[in-house]
């Protein structure tokens, strides 16, 4: 029996089997730091694809969350919420296949659905008596190859303003808020404070990587905490936004490239974005039609977006694309950052980054940050 009894999510460590038989260095970027912003899922996606470079890799991770097995230790147990970390731990482990890098993934329906490592590392904390020990004990435990840091090691949460006016309470609610979000802010029970070995990895970065993942619950709140922002000004690299290829869930609904942008411009990184990694299967010119596009849904204060549906998009899916078009791509640019278009969707996971284009988009940013450093 292979793991039978405990439902895990293996997707992650397939799809990435690509890049473990890739040359596993670039000898161009291989003596760079990058730190990714971000949690959830989408942060291991650009950890993975760093780590297959031979790139030093941090994370910074979002302490918001409060949903799932996360929420219920949050709540009865008082612990640091452990899910996204353990995410990114994992996504570091040298060995995907090792027989604990996999338990650690594992869920017990018959227990909440935690995850062992959840539980691991919420048990550690109450035995050592600090959470970033515990993170510390299960990076050695699974041989990661980064460290991860919470942004912060305060109680927090998140209050979501939705772009028909309504407010929110909480990231487990606010990511499926059935409007996208206008602005997210984080309630603390005093003030909130930055972990400082996590400033301390994005001030020496040569690369700041946003996302990909959830814009407003997973990369935002990081930049919420007080002297996050200025680390990142005050860092010499580059910083780079890998926006999602699609929308699961409401938070951002219907919302394209360039509102994604101006997103994160409204909370805090005005005049700080260097490049925005953007996923478009058809050319972005002058001339280019809108082909498969569709009406975004953002709230009633917003108005339509110029898109309309695309032939057999049905909005039930609850899955659609971030678009962009070349006035887009034009406004953003007229911000500041230098957008790359790039296809870089997985045809057999359509709401996935192909690993191998990822990597090469990535290399390319690496060589940029490199010629800045000249």
């Amino acid at each position: 029996m292979e793991g039978g009894h405990f439902p895990h999510d293996p997707s992650m460590t397939e799809a990435f089997a690509p890049l473990y038989a890739a040359d596993p260095v670039v000898p161009e970027t291989s003596s760079l730091k990058a730190v990714v912003i971000g949690g959830g899922t989408g942060a291991p996606v650009s950890i993975r694809t760093l780590l297959s470079m031979g790139v030093e890799t941090s994370a910074v991770v979002a302490m918001a969350d409060d949903g799932g097995s996360t929420g219920i230790l949050r709540e009865r147990a008082g612990v640091t919420p452990p899910g996204d970390i353990r995410k990114c731990i994992c996504a570091m482990a040298a060995d995907p296949e090792d027989p604990l890098t996999r338990a650690f993934k594992y869920r017990f329906p018959f227990a909440d659905n935690h995850t062992l490592g959840n539980l691991m590392l919420s048990a550690l904390e109450d035995a050592t008596g600090e959470f970033p020990q515990a993170v510390q004990i299960c990076e050695r435990l699974l041989n990661a190859r980064g460290h991860v840091y919470p942004s912060t090691l305060d109680r927090v949460s998140l209050v979501a303003r939705t772009r028909d006016g309504r407010y929110i309470e909480g990231q487990a609610v606010a990511c499926h808020s059935r409007t996208a979000l206008a602005h997210v802010q984080l309630r603390g029970q005093g003030k909130i404070q930055a972990y400082q070995p996590a400033l301390d990895a994005i001030r020496n970065a040569d690369l700041i990587v946003l996302g990909p993942g959830s814009l407003f619950t997973s990369i935002i709140p990081n930049l919420l905490v007080p002297g996050v922002v200025d680390a990142i000004r005050q860092s010499k690299g580059a910083t780079l936004f890998v926006c999602s290829l699609a929308d699961m869930q409401g938070e951002t609904w219907g919302l394209t490239a360039r509102e994604h942008v101006e997103a994160l411009l409204a909370h805090g990184m005005r005049g700080l974005l260097d490049y925005v990694l953007v996923h478009s299967p058809f050319p972005v010119r002058p001339d280019a039609s809108e082909t498969g596009t569709f009406r975004a849904v953002t709230g009633v204060n917003v108005g339509d977006s110029r898109f309309t549906v695309a032939p057999g998009e049905e909005a039930g899916r609850r899955v659609r694309p971030v678009r962009i078009d070349y006035p887009d791509l034009r406004s953003i640019q007229s911000k500041g950052p230098v957008v790359l278009v790039r296809n870089l969707v997985d045809p057999q996971r359509p709401t996935w980054h192909d690993p191998l284009l990822l990597r090469e988009a990535f290399t390319g940013v690496l060589r940029l940050c490199r010629s800045r450093q000249r």
